[in-house]
């Protein structure tokens, strides 16, 4: 039929005569279209874990131009490079080249200058709302695990360093006893952990030189009522037992810069080497980490419960030690379950070691403290993710979350990811690969050794090189028969 029209005149009506695209449609085409130009797929089978709204693309502001780093694929990238085992910039932009490659795409630069800028773009409140979505989730996934059906939230810190450079220096300086340019920026990191599930709850990054009570003060708001606090002996305080009291959390810590009270100066004796006690009212003085109103605030007196645990594991430093907590109640909480507990907290060193051995968080790579924080937070998010992995895989083997390998786990993730980028996976094929990987994962189980005894101690000697004194262009290298010493220049 011909077109009769003004418009067009000549063009034979049946071409124009198509059917409208629907919006389903048009979605279905632009999600294709975005994953034809996604580095990686690890968001469609993450999607549950990480929101996607905080990934979207903006209509304004740092990621409004589409480009090949988006937020998206920035993100991802991101990710990747935590996981990888090299976790250098340069191993993305390879990644990237082969993607695009495969993809038949354009090749884009080996400089590493524009994933660099892309990845400073990521805003540190869009993180920090991903790290939190993830231990959320983590929580509602693990509820059965709970000790008595009560969360115990785990705290510790830890040390890591950076490049030195003098943003990194100013805002986390190096020891005091090192000489310039001889040493790195330190940082402490002190975070709250799920025991159960070893989900990340919150952090707080703070200085070497200052001390943790602050930086758990600070995270006061991941606890909720009904939680049980467990830490070690740096939080032995009378303030912070009361202030997580009126919040309904009860603790369990080691007693530390107080006497033993003794069962004649007790209020009562619950049973053998368990007893409620009472502790009184600090005294004020200036140099503690309170004001003189909340100190004034503080009750007269804190009923506790004291219970002493004999340690008869050979090898062990300490042949007994006291635990102070709040669970008052001798019949809910017997001291065999309570010094379990406290046994546990040694978990946490191992997800410490989790995190900066097996990830590579105890040296950071970034020069500036703001992407130092993103690079924290990348790691505590990948981290979590790995821990999810973990999580469901344990329910379908029936097996405890704890007790299947971290490091093991990594390696597999690191494996499967290239199978997960393969363009022609259809939904199928992605739950097919996800079982296939929970599988792997629950395989590999760590033996109990109760009895292993692992002394601090390094076997491997280093090499026979000094140490850096100096600036490092002030250093003369003097070689003699194999042996190296340097002196200054």
């Amino acid at each position: 039929m011909k077109n009769n029209s003004l418009y067009l005149p000549g063009f034979h009506l049946a071409t124009l005569r198509r059917k409208p695209r629907s919006a389903i449609k048009k979605l279905a085409d632009e999600q294709a279209r975005v994953r034809r130009l996604s580095i990686s797929q690890l968001g469609e089978y993450f999607a549950s874990f990480i929101p996607v709204k905080e990934l979207e693309h903006q209509g304004s502001g740092s990621f409004s131009r589409r480009r090949l780093f988006s937020k998206t694929n920035t993100f991802w990238a991101f990710f990747s490079q935590i996981l990888d085992a090299d976790g250098g910039c340069k191993e993305v932009v390879r990644k990237v080249q082969a993607f695009a490659v495969a993809k038949s795409l354009i090749v884009p630069s080996a400089s590493t200058s524009a994933y660099c800028q892309a990845r400073n773009k990521l805003e540190q409140t869009s993180l920090e709302k991903i790290l939190v979505h993830t231990s959320n989730t983590l929580q509602q996934k693990g509820r059965d695990q709970w000790w008595k059906g009560r969360r115990v939230v785990v705290v510790d810190g830890t040390g890591v360093s950076m490049p030195d450079t003098s943003t990194n220096q100013e805002k986390w300086p190096q020891q005091s006893s090192q000489k310039l340019g001889c040493g790195f920026p330190q940082a402490r990191v002190l975070a709250c952990f799920c025991l159960q599930t070893g989900a990340i709850l919150s952090y707080r990054i703070g200085n070497r030189k200052k001390s943790e009570i602050p930086l758990l003060r600070h995270q006061w708001d991941s606890f909720v009522k009904g939680d049980v606090f467990l830490g070690d002996k740096g939080f032995c305080s009378y303030y912070d037992v009361w202030k997580f009291q009126e919040r309904g959390v009860d603790s369990v810590i080691t007693l530390a810069r107080r006497t033993p009270v003794k069962a004649s100066s007790a209020i009562a004796i619950l049973g053998h080497d368990d007893l409620l006690i009472q502790w009184p009212k600090p005294a004020w003085n200036k140099r503690l980490s309170y004001s003189k109103n909340e100190w004034e605030a503080l009750p007269e007196r804190l009923t506790l419960r004291q219970i002493k645990v004999t340690i008869d594991t050979p090898g062990m430093r300490s042949q007994s030690f006291y635990i102070v907590t709040t669970l008052t109640d001798a019949t809910a909480y017997n001291t065999s379950e309570i010094a379990d507990l406290y046994y546990q907290r040694w978990d946490v060193e191992l997800f410490f070691r989790d995190i900066k051995t097996t990830m590579g968080m105890d040296i950071l790579r970034c020069k500036t403290p703001t992407m130092v924080k993103k690079e924290i937070l990348m790691h505590l998010i990948v981290y979590n993710t790995i821990r999810l992995l973990m999580v469901d895989a344990a329910k379908e083997s029936k097996q405890q979350p704890r007790s299947i390998s971290f490091k093991a786990s990594v390696q597999a993730l690191r494996q499967w990811e290239p199978l997960f980028n393969h363009a022609g996976n259809n939904e199928r094929e992605q739950r097919r690969l996800m079982a296939s990987l929970r599988d792997a994962i629950a395989t590999t189980i760590v033996i109990t050794r109760p009895r292993r005894r692992e002394p601090r101690c390094v076997k491997r000697r280093p090499k026979p090189f000094g140490y850096l004194t100096a600036p490092r262009h002030e250093m003369v290298e003097i070689p003699h028969r194999s042996r190296y010493s340097a002196k200054q220049a």
